[in-house]
């Protein structure tokens, strides 16, 4: 099949390329856009609590308001506020108002928002948007901290501007433009090494356009999706799309531009070579696609929504960079035949792989010492994840010079540290007569007496009586773990068990959120994970036609995730203090480290078997395949690893940690596992690591097709 497919880009190389490009334009000029959105409704399923609790806060508090942003006042030499300085708070509020900022509601503020140490006062900051990350509302803020700037001129009066629309603003500024910096890290890192490797400017270039078509063509396939389709997705996925399109299509140019030098080597002219190529490594690309895909589409079976609408997308863009290293690349590669490796003449003779033959030579000569030391390291490495906490505050990521951080840690100095985002508890009477202020009283109270929370506000009924809001300020941090822990235990604990007769009590709220987020990414790690991994073992049984390598070579996958994962615990975790790690980490180094790494043990493992086919010892084919597999595995994981490894120079650690989980791991994959652990079971195991497949029989056909005399070029 795969020798079809080659043979018809070949020969029809300007009908397969045309093809691509009116895909493209036709896609761009008529798809709908991917759109920016901050709704989170589907990030939880409706069984959730914290989802029920927003429910019921829309249907009978619709008019309810929470500041959007927080302004803290404070003076300059950090002293009690003097009657003249409240004044003074109120006068900068009131003024701030009467500008009209878009958006910005009201700014309000009174005699309880000073802190009972009189060094701190508030001013609520309430917005005509409830997403505290719509753009506007971002711009808002900005706009409202530069006009405060000059009215505490003439006071004695410093202000700081935090909250939840302020924290994602200078979120958002910290990082940077993240999609810019990536493409460009990942555009140089692409075409140096590919000069490098190849010396020529043909093959540096050619796979940057290649691959910005097929972006083209996979972005406009997932708007069309989303529009058409119900599947859920939106701008903010490009940025991992374009890693991982980049990433994996420039492995799979790499394992066809290795063999189709390869072919040229042993005297095919440029098309067949090209056929050739295509019809070796082929299954080995569809078969590493496969596996990616399958183990992106597995984040379907997630309860969260953000990781159910990232699965199918990037599922589609490796399906897309799957088709256009079948059909786009040896359609352009065949128009240019050896002239695209010009001006260099290394397509002419082997060169001397001086590092590969001796990194071949030792895993085939000495298998058990390398798969034990090589194990070893995994496995000691895999010993940090026991330590791993999950981090759910994305703010103590930020730099600690941003204005919503320092303000934060201001109004702290005066306020319980819950003030500025309280959790709601939502009371409400399932039938029967309304409640009374007795049993709303003693509700609070019994609210009131959960150690680590700080005041209880009274209640405040709904229209019919039916319903009540209480808000419940914390004495922790709202996003931080201990806050968490109260939320999900004692807190609701108490609101359950101190509703009346006939009523349900339920606890919402950022923090309430959170404590659902865990559970539900608890869940995703027992289910998504072990469906992944039995379909990508599935797939390698049927490429590799045996049932003893895939088990070893999943063996070898999960020591990677544990080593990848362990490795961060240990640098950024307990190295660093960090309270935890980005809760997200695992599932970042499942998508990149386990599905997109495994392109490589793929390559390894179906040259092993493509060299015992041809007659080889377990340990020639060893020598030979490591030695074959080197140059490509290395060059493309470096590409890979330092696309991500880009994002270590961002100031925000959780991208500093995404960063280097991914490089790392991806880097651990390719010269620890396949170029080293793989190969050794291999040869340990020799011909019944391809049980049943005990006669394995010759490799694809490779029937040479008819090319032009002006095809052919002499070796």
């Amino acid at each position: 099949m795969f020798g079809r497919i080659g043979r018809a880009a070949v020969l029809r190389p300007w009908l397969t390329i045309a093809a691509w490009i009116v895909a493209a334009v036709a896609l761009a000029a008529l798809a709908p856009q991917l759109k920016s959105t901050g709704d989170q409704a589907d990030f939880l399923p409706s069984h959730y609590e914290s989802v029920q609790a927003a429910e019921v806060q829309e249907r009978a508090f619709p008019q309810h308001e929470q500041p959007a942003a927080i302004a803290v006042f404070q003076r300059s030499d950090g002293g009690r506020l003097t009657a003249a300085d409240k004044a003074d708070v109120a006068q900068v509020s009131s003024r701030l108002q009467a500008l009209g900022i878009d958006h910005v509601k009201r700014v309000e503020t009174n005699e309880q928002a000073v802190s009972p140490n009189g060094r701190i006062a508030l001013a609520s900051v309430v917005s005509t948007v409830e997403d505290p990350y719509d753009p506007d509302l971002m711009d808002a803020v900005e706009e409202l901290r530069a006009e405060a700037r000059p009215l505490l001129k003439d006071t004695e009066l410093k202000l700081g501007v935090t909250g939840q629309a302020a924290s994602a603003l200078d979120s958002q500024e910290a990082s940077g433009d993240t999609d810019a910096m990536i493409m460009s890290a990942t555009l140089v890192l692409i075409v140096v090494l590919l000069l490098i490797i190849f010396r020529s400017p043909l093959i540096a270039v050619l796979p940057v356009l290649i691959i910005g078509l097929a972006f083209m063509v996979a972005t406009g396939l997932i708007a069309t999706a989303a529009e058409l389709g119900g599947l859920k997705a939106d701008s903010s996925i490009t940025a991992i799309l374009i890693v991982v399109l980049f990433g994996v299509g420039t492995d799979y140019i790499l394992f066809l531009l290795f063999r189709h030098r390869e072919q040229l080597r042993s005297g095919q002219a440029p098309k067949q070579a090209m056929i050739t190529a295509v019809t070796l490594v082929g299954e080995t690309i569809a078969s590493a696609a496969g596996a990616v895909i399958v183990a992106f589409m597995a984040l379907l079976l997630s309860t969260m929504g953000m990781l159910r609408t990232m699965g199918p997308s990037l599922a589609i863009s490796v399906a897309v960079a799957l088709l256009a290293g079948l059909t786009l690349v040896p359609a352009v590669f065949s128009l240019l035949g050896t002239k695209a490796y010009w001006p260099s003449k290394s397509w002419r003779a082997e060169p001397k792989h001086a590092l590969a033959d001796r990194v071949g030579s030792l895993a085939s000569r000495r298998p058990g010492a390398v798969a034990a030391v090589t194990g070893g390291v995994l496995a000691v490495l895999s010993v940090g994840v026991l330590g791993f906490r999950a981090e759910f505050d994305m703010n103590s990521s930020l730099p600690q010079n941003l204005e919503s951080v320092r303000a934060m840690k201001d109004m702290e100095r005066g306020f319980s540290a819950g003030q500025a985002d309280p959790t709601t508890v939502y009371l409400e009477k399932d039938g029967g007569p309304a409640l009374t202020a007795s049993e709303l009283k003693a509700f609070g109270a019994e609210l009131g007496k959960v150690e680590g929370v700080d005041t209880v506000s009274p209640a405040v009924p709904g229209q019919d009586g039916r319903v009540a809001q209480y808000s419940v300020v914390l004495e922790h941090n709202p996003s931080g773990q201990k806050a968490i822990e109260l939320v999900a235990g004692p807190l609701r604990d108490t609101a359950h068990g101190a509703s009346p007769e006939g009523s349900e009590a339920l606890v919402g709220g950022t923090t309430a959120v959170l404590a659902d987020i865990e559970n539900a990414v608890s869940h995703d790690y027992k289910v998504v994970f072990p469906v992944a991994g039995a379909a990508i073992m599935l797939i390698l049984g049927l490429v590799l036609r045996s049932v003893v390598a895939p088990l070893y070579l999943m063996v070898s996958v999960a020591l990677g995730f544990g080593a990848t994962l362990g490795a961060t615990v240990w640098l950024f975790q307990n190295s660093q203090g960090k309270d935890g790690l980005l809760f997200t980490l695992p599932v970042i180094v499942y998508l990149f480290v386990v599905a997109i790494g495994t392109d490589y043990n793929i390559l390894m493992v179906a040259r092993l078997r493509e060299e015992i086919e041809q007659g080889r010892s377990p340990r020639e084919a060893a020598a030979r395949a490591v030695a074959r597999c080197v140059p490509t595995i290395g060059a493309a994981s470096v590409i890979l690893a330092g696309t991500f490894g880009v994002l270590m120079l961002a100031e925000n650690s959780m991208l500093q940690q995404m960063g280097f989980a991914v490089a790392f791991g991806i880097l651990l994959t390719a010269f620890v596992m396949a170029m080293l652990l793989v190969p050794a079971l291999t040869t340990l195991l020799g011909r019944r690591a391809w049980w049943p497949g005990h006669k394995i029989g010759p490799g694809p056909e490779t029937a040479p097709v008819r090319v032009r005399d002006d095809d052919r070029t002499p070796v």
